[in-house]
């Protein structure tokens, strides 16, 4: 099977182009930068072919997609800077990379007859509520730009293929690029006490274990929308802030405040952030492990226990 992912030098492109090549799959990997910009941990994905692409010029990704005829696109790529997204002299670029890039890469799949996995994220949703978010659910209200183009991704992926896995994530974090754990660790060097929101409600994505699973995706299909996230139950940022601390060590004092308290984030964030997963198990798919043994798996690969 060959498998063309883009944003390789991101944290889950990183980890999907080293479960390819641990099941022996042929992975390609794209991203902007000329040659592959992500760690350099002596991972496969830096031995791994690479191919330098703006998703966003349409002709170069049908021209390319076309040559190297994949079996399956993985689409990792997005504009992830949640705030920034909400700038005005920045809507466009956020839009042309996340939905028209998107779109650019369904056409090529289409073009060539391959699946495609298209990453997205609880942010579609409007985050109202207290029940989980079900994945063939269509009450679609983003609450903020990224999440408009998001969704925008997601129905480009949908109106265009019939062979097609969309797998919204959330609270993500990876070797490869920065992420929430990684801030709190600096933060709790330099500081005694830090505020973290305890009114916002999901679950950690440890991008290793997605990986894992986009993979066992692939080798089926059993097309359709899905949720994913690690294990263990829905928590608040302030929970996952004191069980990081805690694994690593630290004895910096977690305090709980509201997201009004807190302040400072430009676009809206969601309060519900819980994504019902149970169709995984339905489909015959393992679920990611728990989300406290994912945290102690990656500080260990961090070198921080």
């Amino acid at each position: 099977m060959k498998v063309l992912v883009t944003g390789v030098a991101g944290q889950l492109g990183h980890d999907v182009m080293n479960e390819l090549a641990g099941r022996g799959y042929e992975g390609i990997g794209t991203d902007l930068k000329p040659v592959y910009s992500g760690i350099q941990d002596g991972s496969p994905v830096t031995r791994a072919e690479y191919l330098s692409l703006d998703i966003t010029d349409r002709e170069a990704v049908l021209s390319e997609v076309e040559k190297l005829h994949p079996d399956v696109i993985v689409h990792c790529a997005a504009w992830t800077a949640v705030d920034a997204a909400e700038d005005e002299d920045k809507k466009a670029l956020v839009k042309k990379i996340n939905v028209n890039g998107t779109k650019n890469l369904a056409d090529a799949a289409k073009l060539v007859d391959a699946a495609m996995v298209y990453i997205s994220t609880d942010y579609v949703f409007n985050g109202q509520g207290e029940e989980p978010w079900q994945p063939d659910c269509k009450n679609f209200a983003p609450l903020n730009y990224y999440g408009e183009t998001k969704l925008g991704g997601e129905m480009a992926v949908s109106e265009t293929l019939k062979k097609y896995f969309i797998v919204r994530i959330a609270w993500v974090f990876g070797l490869n690029g920065k992420n929430f754990i990684k801030t709190m660790l600096d933060v709790g060097k330099t500081h005694d006490t830090v505020r973290v929101v305890n009114d916002q409600i999901g679950t950690p994505t440890y991008t290793l274990d997605l990986a894992r699973l986009l993979v066992d995706m692939i080798e089926t299909d059993k097309y359709g929308y899905y949720h994913a996230t690690n294990e263990g139950g829905y928590i608040s940022w302030y929970d996952f802030t004191k069980e990081i601390y805690r694994q690593a060590g630290y004895k910096t004092e977690v305090l709980p405040v509201t997201t009004e308290e807190y302040g400072l984030s430009k676009a809206a964030r969601p309060a519900n952030s819980r994504l019902d997963k149970s169709k995984l198990t339905e489909n015959g798919f393992t679920p990611l492990p728990d989300w406290k043994d994912a945290v102690a798996r990656y500080l260990e690969a961090l070198g921080t226990k």
